[in-house]
């Protein structure tokens, strides 16, 4: 190996380090999205128009309207009554605009019983990892979640 490829095998590995207005700028949107999360029209603009969304359960919706309205379906049910709570764990830059995230969500099962009493069914965990990976718009916007990957963390 040449000198030339060693150094740009080098240069490609180094991690990127994003500055720090843009680690606050992702900590923020984190905060956001978990204190949004039972606001549809505060939640939405986190996210860019074709964001793809794995929830807790597995079902994937993608784009904003379509995300748009499975989350207003989840808040018209019992579902409403489960709230979660999102810690950040590591923020890594792929490039100066797009950065993935990785969480740990910790969900609290508020949920009553119905009218017949039975409990409802039990959420396949109480925590996940959710993994966020942002992209950097253009003009005020700034960063936006692109996708989002919430795996129970089976005990």
């Amino acid at each position: 190996m040449s000198a030339t490829s060693t150094t740009a095998a080098a240069t490609a590995a180094a991690p990127l380090a994003g500055s720090a207005a843009d680690l606050a700028a992702i900590r923020q949107l984190v905060a956001d999205a978990s204190a949004f999360q039972n606001d549809v029209d505060r939640f939405i603009p986190l996210h860019t128009a074709d964001a793809t969304v794995v929830n807790f359960g597995g079902r994937r919706v993608a784009g904003r309207d379509t995300l748009a309205g499975a989350m207003s379906q989840a808040l018209a049910s019992p579902l409403a009554d489960v709230v979660t709570t999102v810690e950040v764990e590591d923020i890594r830059f792929l490039r100066a605009d797009v950065a993935i995230v990785a969480n740990i969500k910790t969900v609290s099962d508020r949920r009553a019983p119905d009218a017949d009493g039975e409990q409802p069914a039990p959420l396949p965990a109480t925590a996940g990892r959710l993994t966020y990976v942002l992209v950097k718009e253009e003009g005020e916007s700034g960063w936006r979640i692109a996708s989002a990957q919430t795996t129970p963390i089976l005990s």
